[in-house]
């Protein structure tokens, strides 16, 4: 018998593997499950953007290796982008690491950083890859909570009571998800001050901040952030390129050169007519999202009026792809409240205990469905009350 590596324990299969398997398996059944679960854009990216990869990918010369740094088209583009958008200055060359999306750049930190036992505090409620990545690099995860009762923002006093002497990395995650919770320069300040007094490297992963967003914000655009910091962003969000798998590292010369002895022991470089095409979506004006946001913006009223439904309490002041909701207080936890959902109404959405224990009253819809599937979804939930 051939055994799994011990970094595999404690690691289970992602939920929504497996939870797409179940509604597959309920879809053969002919349930005609309508997901309002995961976060994958249905939205396509702009039509110049797919031109350029289908002009450039014609091309002879585009397919062999690429550098392990990315293309300087895409590394310029990257500072461009954050110098228009957020007013940070990047030097391209050397503070600017392409990825092949930002949840590989998760699992790059994590393996460059940390030693066997080195402990990481991780969001509670937070996304679960973090902590899956921490747990395979061998730390120890530490959660800090996330509650309503602080506006789903750290509780520094709380974290300046823990033992934080053996912390190593601290991930971080505004506009937050599953919560919604805006990004704030008071909130990225106290991050990066909590970093620098502990000696603790502050990890942001950005990918939301461009969606049901007026103002998008970057933790560097704190002084001195690039000192303790590491910005994560991503093109699957903002510019509907999920499946396309570009994201970015952002972080000082040291930094990125220590990642990059990782990650260039990982992988080959990202496909150069995909990287010529980023770096057209990277330039696209305010045009590109306000036509996005828009109908996210009408996506989320349906969702409104779908919790309404449910019963369920939320806060219109959210940004993302999702909306974060409380559960009615007579329900258990999210997960007995998804199921009922899932196999009376034939709709699923996501529990958010999936997400941490402070989770477990909650429930993430998400806005990557059109507005008739969400206003189905409504229909047969309305349905299956009256029939009760």
């Amino acid at each position: 018998m051939i055994a799994t590596a011990k970094r595999l324990e404690g690691v289970g299969e992602y939920y929504f593997s497996k939870k797409l398997r179940e509604i597959d398996a309920l879809n053969k059944q002919g349930k005609n499950i309508i997901s309002l679960g995961i976060g994958s854009p249905d939205l396509p990216p702009h039509e110049d953007v797919i031109k350029v990869l289908q002009q450039e990918s014609a091309k002879s010369n585009v397919h062999a290796y690429q550098s392990y740094k990315g293309s300087p088209v895409l590394r310029n583009a990257f500072a461009a982008w954050y110098k228009k958008w957020y007013d940070v200055d990047l030097n391209a060359d050397t503070e600017i690491l392409p990825l092949i999306g930002s949840k590989e750049g998760i699992m790059h930190i994590c393996m460059t950083y940390l030693n066997e036992g080195d402990k990481v505090l991780v969001p509670n409620p937070g996304y679960p890859t973090y902590r899956s990545a921490v747990t395979l690099a061998g730390g120890v995860c530490v959660d800090y909570n996330l509650a309503e009762k602080n506006n789903f923002y750290p509780d520094f006093d709380a974290l300046e009571k823990t033992d934080l002497s053996a912390v190593k990395l601290m991930w971080v995650n505004y506009p937050e998800m599953p919560t919604g919770k805006k990004a704030l320069q008071e909130i990225f300040l106290q991050i990066i001050d909590f970093g620098k007094k502990h000696d603790i490297l502050i990890c942001h992963d950005d990918p939301y901040s461009f969606i049901l967003n007026d103002k998008p914000q970057s933790i560097l655009q704190i002084d001195g952030a690039l000192d303790i910091a590491i910005e994560l962003n991503s093109l699957s969000k903002s510019h509907s390129m999920a499946g396309w798998r570009v994201g970015v590292l952002c972080a000082n010369e040291q930094r990125v050169n220590e990642v990059l002895r990782f990650k260039s022991n990982m992988d080959s470089g990202m496909f150069l007519p995909v990287q010529l095409a980023a770096a057209k979506a990277l330039s696209l004006d305010d045009s590109w999202y306000n036509s996005i946001n828009k109908i996210y913006k009408e996506r989320r009223e349906h969702v409104y009026t779908l919790l309404n439904t449910l019963n369920c309490t939320y806060s219109t002041e959210q940004n993302g792809l999702f909306v974060w909701a409380k559960i009615p207080l007579a329900y258990k936890n999210a997960y007995d409240f998804s199921d009922e959902i899932l196999y009376n109404s034939n709709v699923f959405i996501t529990p958010g205990g999936i997400f941490g224990s402070n989770g477990d009253e909650y429930i993430r819809v998400s806005l990557c469905a059109t507005s008739e599937k969400i206003q189905e979804a409504i229909l047969r939930i309305n349905n299956n009350l009256n029939k009760g």
